[in-house]
This record gives C-alpha cells, sequence and structure tokens, in this order.
C-alpha cells in the first residue's frame, strides 16, 4: 500500500453507529493505561461506544461482567498508573476453538465489530486468528442457534488493530513498545543506586535485567551506565569468552576505576545455546579474579512504577491513532499495528511483524547471530556498534596528532556529560588528543583549555549539569581572543554541546572565517537544552529528563487537587518561546490545556477554557491542570491567568499556581538522554574524524566549506548532519525557536483528550500502512 492523501474526514462523525472494545492481553507494561485511556476518549469523539473487556482474552470468553461500557470518566485518573488497570491474564481458553466462539458470540451480542488489543506479540497473533476464521465463527454459530442471521449479517466482519505492550521491545517494526522506556528508567535507578555502592567497597556487580529472546533492555542499560559488558541472546560472546572478560575486568581497574559492572539479559546464552546465568559470572569472576562480586536479579521490578512521560505520551498518540484506523479500516486491509517510527505515527501490517519477529529467535536458533541484530532494526545494530566501540577499548599505539576540543554552551540540561564523555573516549579510541574547555565561549576566550583523558570522564553518563561548566556568552568581542587560543593550543577541530547560544556562536564563528583563518576548522553542534528549541533537531539532549521531571510534578499536584476537590492549577513551564515542554507535559500529564507562543490564544479562548473547567466541575472528575510556557504572552502572564480563573471560578472553583523554575534543568539524566547523548558524542567525533581526512591540505587542516561546520540532528528516524548556515531560513533568531515544529502537530490529541469539542484534527497527514519486509527478507526499520 503506497502512502496516499486520506480525504478530509471529520473525525467527529466517523465512529457514529459503531462499536469498538479495547482490551489489554499477556504480560503488563507500564503506558497500558495511556493507550487505553486514549482509546475510549477518542473513541467517544468520533460518536463510537466504546467497551472495556476486563481480563484480557479471558474477559472475551467470559463474557458477562467483563465487557462493560467505558466512559469518559472512567478513564480519568489512570494515565499515571503502572500495569493495566482493566486487568490482563494468561488465557488457554482463547487458543481452543471452543473458546474462540464463545469470545465471538459475546461480541456479536454486543454489536461490536471493532478490536483493539494492546499486548506483546502472542496476543496480536491470537488476535490476528480471530479475525481470519471470523466468517468461520459466524457461521458455526449461526448453524448452533447461538446467534441470528440477521445479527451474523450486522457483524459481518471484524476489523482489529494491534498495539505492543511489552517491556521487552521484541517486536520488530516499532521504535519502542509501550512500557520499554519505562522499565529503562526502573533499571538506571537501581544502576545508579548500586554503583555509588559498589564503588565505596571496590566491587564488581552482576545485574541481571529481563528480556528472554530480546537483549534490548539489557544493550540500552549497558550503554547507559557505561558497564564493562553485556550479554544478549542475540550475540553470544565469543569462544572462551571468560578469559576475555576477566582481562576486560582488570584493565578497567588498571585504568582507576573503583567498580566494574556486568549487565545480563535473562535470555543469555553462549555461541552453543547453553544459557548463561548470574551465578555462573559471579563464581568466574570472584573465584578467577577474587574480586569482591555481588548480583541482583532484577525481575518485576522493571514492570512496575509510574509510566514515564514518553510512554504516556506513546500510549496517548497510539490509542488515537488505533481509533482512526481502526475506523478507516474495510475487510480488504490487512490487520494492523500503530507504532511509532521516529516521531512519525506509522500503521504496520501485523502479521509482517510477528513474521521478522519470529525470524529473529530462528536466526538465533541457527546461530546466525548478526542477522539476528540486523533483524531487530537498525538502532538496535547502532546501540551495538556504540557500545563495542566504547567498551572493547585498547587506544591506538599510533596517535593521530590531533587535538579536538569539547565546549559547553548555554544553560546546564542532564545528558551534556554523557555526550562529553562518549566523545572523549571515542576521539581517545581514534588516536586524538581530546581537549576540554572549561565555561563555554568565555573560557576558549580566557585559555581555560586542558587535555581531558579516558579515566576522568568515567562515571559521567549518570551525572546532570554541566561538569566542564557551561556559559551563556556567544563569542561576540572576544573572537580575536578565541582565534588567537586556537592557534595557541592547536586545536584542530570543535564540539560545541549546548542549546541555541551553541548554534548562534557556531554561526558567529562560521561568520567569522572570513577574517580569521584560523576558525578555518571543522565543527560540531549537539543541541543539548531542556527547551527543545535548536534548528536542525526534533529532539535535543536534556528535554526528556525535563519533561519526566514537569511530569512527575504535575502527577504530585494532580493529587493535592484530587483530594481538596474543585481546585485548578495553573504550572509555568520553562521552555522560553518554545512550546515543547508545555505542550508534551500536557500530553502526559493530562492537562485541560496548554497555552504556547507558537499558538496565539486570545480573550475568547481563555472564556472558553473557563467554561470548560466549570462544566469539569459537575462531573465526578473536579479538579483541572492548566500549563503555561513562559514566554506565552508577554500579557496574559501566569498571574494574570490566576488572576482570571480565580475571579471567573468563585464559587466552583478556586486556583493556585506553580512555577516550577530551574528544578526542570537538573536531576539525574533520564535513560533516553543518557543514550541520545552518548550516541550524538560519539556520532560527531566520526564525523570529524573523516572531515579533518578531507580538509587536510599541504600539511595543515583548512576547513571553510559550509558543510564543515554542522548541526547533528535527530530528523525523523536518523541522525544527520546539516550546515549551519542552512538552517539560517528555518530559524526565527528574535524567539530563538525554528520555524517548523514537529509536535505542533500532537496539539489537537491535548485537546481530544480534555474533552474539546471544537477540534480541528488534520487528519490529511494520515498514517499509510508500511511494509517491514523488504525483497531480501530483512526490515526497514529503525530502532531509537
Amino acid at each position: 500500500m503506497a502512502h496516499h492523501e486520506a480525504p478530509h474526514k471529520d473525525p467527529r462523525k466517523m465512529g457514529i453507529g459503531r462499536s469498538i472494545a479495547v482490551l489489554t492481553s499477556g504480560g503488563d507494561a507500564q503506558g497500558m493505561n495511556a493507550a487505553v485511556r486514549a482509546t475510549v476518549r477518542m473513541g467517544i469523539y468520533t460518536g463510537a461506544k466504546v467497551y472495556f473487556v476486563h481480563e484480557g482474552y479471558q474477559g472475551l470468553v467470559d463474557g458477562g461482567d467483563n465487557i462493560k461500557l467505558a466512559t469518559w470518566e472512567s478513564v480519568s485518573m489512570m494515565l499515571h498508573l503502572g500495569g493495566t488497570v482493566i486487568g490482563s491474564a494468561r488465557c488457554m481458553d482463547f487458543k481452543e476453538k471452543w473458546g474462540r466462539l464463545k469470545a465471538a458470540c459475546n461480541l456479536v451480542k454486543l454489536g461490536i465489530t471493532n478490536l483493539c488489543v494492546i499486548g506483546g506479540d502472542g496476543s496480536l497473533t491470537g488476535a490476528n486468528q480471530f479475525r481470519t476464521e471470523w466468517s468461520e465463527l459466524l457461521a458455526d454459530l449461526t448453524k448452533g442457534g447461538k446467534i441470528s442471521a440477521e445479527e451474523a449479517n450486522r457483524s459481518s466482519h471484524l476489523n482489529i488493530v494491534g498495539m505492543v505492550g511489552s517491556i521487552d521491545n521484541d517486536f520488530c517494526g516499532t521504535d519502542m513498545t509501550i512500557g520499554t522506556d519505562s522499565a529503562l528508567h526502573r533499571i538506571i535507578e537501581v544502576v545508579d543506586a548500586i554503583t555509588t555502592t559498589a564503588q565505596s567497597h571496590q566491587r564488581t556487580f552482576i545485574l541481571e535485567v529481563m528480556g528472554r529472546h530480546c537483549g534490548y533492555l539489557a544493550l540500552v542499560t549497558a550503554l547507559a551506565c557505561g558497564a564493562d559488558w553485556v550479554f544478549i541472546p542475540e550475540m553470544p560472546p565469543e569462544e572462551n569468552w571468560e578469559e576475555h572478560l576477566c582481562k576486560r575486568l582488570i584493565a578497567q581497574r588498571g585504568r582507576g576505576s573503583r567498580l566494574n559492572v556486568i549487565i545480563l539479559a535473562e535470555g543469555a546464552q553462549d555461541r552453543n545455546q547453553k544459557p548463561i546465568t548470574c551465578d555462573q559470572v559471579k563464581n568466574l569472576v570472584s573465584k578467577k579474579l577474587g574480586f569482591d562480586t555481588r548480583s541482583t536479579i532484577l525481575g518485576h521490578v522493571q514492570r512496575g512504577g509510574t509510566p514515564s512521560a514518553f510512554d504516556r505520551i506513546l500510549g496517548s498518540r497510539m490509542g488515537v491513532e488505533a481509533v482512526m484506523a481502526l475506523l478507516e479500516a474495510t475487510p480488504e486491509t490487512p490487520a494492523c499495528v500503530v507504532s511509532l517510527s521516529g516521531n512519525m505515527a506509522v500503521r504496520l501490517p501485523l502479521m509482517e511483524c510477528v513474521q521478522v519477529t519470529k525470524d529473529v529467535t530462528v536466526a538465533m536458533t541457527e546461530g546466525r547471530f548478526e542477522d539476528a541484530v540486523k533483524l531487530r532494526g537498525k538502532s538496535f545494530q547502532n546501540n551495538w556498534d556504540t557500545y563495542k566501540m566504547l567498551a572493547h577499548v585498547t587506544p591506538p599505539e599510533m596517535k593521530s596528532n590531533i587535538n579536538i576540543a569539547i565546549i559547553n554552551v548555554g544553560a546546564p540540561c542532564a545528558g551534556m556529560n554523557a555526550a562529553v564523555r562518549a566523545a572523549v573516549r571515542v576521539g581517545i579510541i581514534q588516536g586524538h588528543q581530546m581537549l576540554a574547555v572549561h565555561d563555554g565561549f568565555d573560557g576558549l576566550a580566557n585559555g581555560q583549555i586542558e587535555p581531558i583523558i579516558w579515566a576522568q570522564v568515567g562515571g559521567w553518563t549518570g551525572k546532570g549539569g554541566s561538569n566542564l561548566g557551561t556559559k551563556r556568552h556567544l563569542p561576540g568581542k572576544n573572537i580575536e581572543q578565541i582565534s588567537l587560543n586556537i592557534t595557541k593550543f592547536n586545536i584542530h577541530s570543535l564540539i560545541i554541546i549546548g542549546g541555541f547560544e551553541a548554534y548562534l556562536g557556531g554561526l558567529e564563528l562560521v561568520t567569522a572565517r572570513e577574517m580569521y583563518e584560523e576558525l578555518c576548522i571543522p565543527m560540531v553542534v549537539i543541541p543539548a537544552t531542556v527547551s527543545n528549541n535548536v534548528p536542525g533537531s526534533d529532539f535535543s539532549i536534556g528535554a526528556d529528563t525535563a519533561l519526566n521531571t514537569i511530569t512527575m510534578t504535575c502527577d504530585r499536584i494532580k493529587q493535592s487537587a484530587a483530594g481538596t476537590k474543585r481546585r485548578v492549577f495553573i504550572i509555568e513551564t520553562m521552555g522560553g518561546y518554545c512550546g515543547y515542554l508545555a505542550t508534551m507535559a500536557g500530553l502526559s500529564s493530562g492537562a485541560d490545556d496548554a497555552y504556547i507562543y507558537e499558538e496565539p490564544f486570545h480573550i475568547r479562548d481563555l472564556e472558553l477554557n473557563v467554561e470548560h473547567l466549570i462544566e469539569k466541575m459537575k462531573t465526578s472528575v473536579k479538579r483541572g491542570l492548566i500549563l503555561r510556557n513562559s514566554n506565552a504572552n508577554e500579557n496574559y502572564t501566569t498571574q494574570f491567568l490566576y488572576n482570571l480563573y480565580s475571579e471567573e471560578g468563585k464559587g466552583t472553583f478556586d486556583c493556585r499556581m506553580n512555577v516550577l523554575g530551574h528544578m526542570q534543568q537538573g536531576g539525574t539524566p533520564s535513560p533516553f538522554d543518557r543514550n541520545f547523548g552518548t550516541k550524538m558524542g560519539s556520532k560527531s567525533v566520526l564525523w570529524l574524524t573523516n572531515k579533518l581526512k578531507e580538509c587536510y591540505r599541504h600539511g595543515r587542516i583548512f576547513a571553510n566549506m559550509p558543510d564543515s561546520a554542522c548541526v547533528l540532528g535527530m530528523k525523523k528516524r536518523s541522525l544527520v548532519f546539516q550546515p549551519l548556515a542552512s538552517l539560517k531560513d528555518d530559524t526565527d533568531f528574535e524567539h530563538r525557536i525554528p520555524k517548523t515544529e514537529w509536535w505542533l502537530r500532537l496539539r489537537p490529541i491535548l485537546k481530544i483528550l480534555a474533552k474539546y469539542d471544537t477540534v480541528e484534527m488534520d487528519t490529511s497527514e494520515v498514517a499509510a500502512m508500511e511494509h517491514v519486509i523488504k525483497k531480501t527478507g530483512l526490515v526497514k526499520r529503525d530502532k531509537m
């Protein structure tokens, strides 16, 4: 199926006369509730009836009270809950034909012909089988007199849409399955806690994480905490790995490391498919090396706890997309899964994804491990390559005589240190000398520059803020001083890590190349700011951590409001003129609205919002949450909004105001920011190494082409380098934001889920079905 422009349909009428049932099946995962909530609310918005199916397929078979009509209010206060509120069960009955007959009969009696299944590949395969034999089941039911011919006719066809909820991230075709990011949050919390105690005692820690057939969690954890070794089922270690492992641990201690961390997926195996266990590794290390060794098996902790901001947004977007896919389905369209690729919602043929997922298992069984990693998708492969490069180290004997300087610019944010660490280590592996510049461009002008070595950046991935120190000042008048220091310290290329100032500063240096030949060196800007306002990248390092901080705070505030009742909170978030944080936090904390600069609002909008809240107070959900981005409007300030709501709400609700402030810049980096920072740091150095070779002429480096100074950004599905100068046209310099911002497309979802009826939903960008299996049988999907 090719991409197609969908005709403009009004989603508010599409569901009239239709019924949708939603169920969660198999193992639970954090974020399933967000998906259930979005499916119910979007379904109701389109005019459809939506039913909960309690206890997964078991509830579908048993029927009765297990299938209940859902209301708008019945999904309130569940966004922040882990697990699944409607229950899940491993169901044997549904695997039998008689079980499926009972399930079909229950659906027909209620007139439900659309089924939304949230679960792992087993659950989704079951759903597809149910759909394929639907007409056969109906015929049997009619023959047995269980349903009338008229009933059979009314429900002649069953539509199915799947969403993948599984913490293992083991489903091919989807970037991230619902629950994966939250599971990583739990694991990283534990790793951080364990590393502090291990450092006190100089211990070796072995940590077993979930993932029976998929090493995703183990691999990303290893990357995010800089583990010394990782065991994953897709890539078993070489023969006599025991010796290699011991050598590596000794080498790490020799470099001054006080602890060793080994991450093991529960499905870890050797080349002969014999399981490798926690105890086996522990005995090896303690007996052979005499190291004080401890092992921890994480178990179900990984499935628990509150969903991360990413999983809530993922679940909400998938739920909305699933309803659209169900209502647009025809008997001819294959059953599909809705999924996320980069930041785009996509629909994929369900059975193709299941097929590729099975192919991975087959490849592992047949010992084709390289294929197994390939089939997992491009990003799994990227993670693996980055991990191998950073962990399997023997810095080269031959030095390159190249000096690369690293500088942090702008406000600090979580994840900057991860990018610095990866850049330093990859640089050293490439044979370069790495230089640390302290305190931003000021430090570059004042000569606060010194070599930075391998051991200095140990443990930096988990540290928040900026260890190098950062300043907001631009090069400005100091350009001459800077160019002199570039010569004095013999700097051959520059990595600038920071926010909008990093981009502006980079542009200033490029513009000054005409005057100062010393500035003709390759440069790369890595976007790192909580505001996510750097042109050339959909995401910046630090935004995910800030988003989680805001979301957790909103959860606490909502909890307080739920107790006092009839209370509306107005919360101000950071972001300058960029409404990313306010919008995304609005989605992940279930806000009633988010005021931002990019979407101008007027007195009539404020009136509508007040009326909306007054109506809301008449329901059982007696609380409101309004977010406002710090520079949303110079006259309608947070104080003004507070005064307005307080006055208009008199007698119906009272108001409170919170300005979140600098806590949004602090905190330990989230797993996403650690991983993203690590990949950006290493990718930038590899790019610079190639650029330096291109620019080497007559015994010196001379780089003055536009493409020798780039922003490294995440665009849709991949990391790309774009010349600083080429991004000028897409930048609003006055308000320090890019002119096109992908996340503005998610604003209607925020409004729909908050029960505004008059939302214009742009359905022209409807996700067309995409194929996962190419002719070669390999996947063309990335995983972040």
